[in-house]
C-alpha cells in the first residue's frame, strides 16, 4: 500500500514482544478508523446489510439505505435515552 502513496494504519501488535507506539497523527486515524469499523460491522450484523437479497443497483441502495436510517435512529435514541 505503501507503492500507491497510502499510509497502512494498523494496530501494532508485538506478539510477546514490545510495541511500538504510533505517531500521534497515526493515533488519532486509527480512533477514527475504529468508530467507522464499528459502524459498518452493526451496518452488516444488526440491519441487514450482510444478506442482500435483492438484485440491481437501486434496490441494494434502498435496501442498504434503510439499514443505514435504522443505524443512525438507533444511534441517537441510545444518545438522548
Amino acid at each position: 500500500s505503501r507503492g500507491f502513496g497510502h499510509v497502512p494504519i494498523i494496530d501494532k501488535n508485538g506478539r510477546g514482544k514490545d510495541v511500538l507506539p504510533m505517531a500521534p497523527h497515526e493515533a488519532e486515524r486509527y480512533k477514527i478508523r475504529s468508530s467507522v469499523e464499528r459502524a459498518n460491522s452493526r451496518l452488516k450484523e444488526d440491519f441487514g446489510a450482510n444478506n442482500v437479497m435483492v438484485k440491481g443497483h437501486a434496490k441494494v441502495s434502498l435496501h442498504l439505505m434503510f439499514g443505514v436510517i435504522t443505524l443512525f435512529s438507533d444511534q441517537l435514541l441510545r444518545l438522548l435515552g
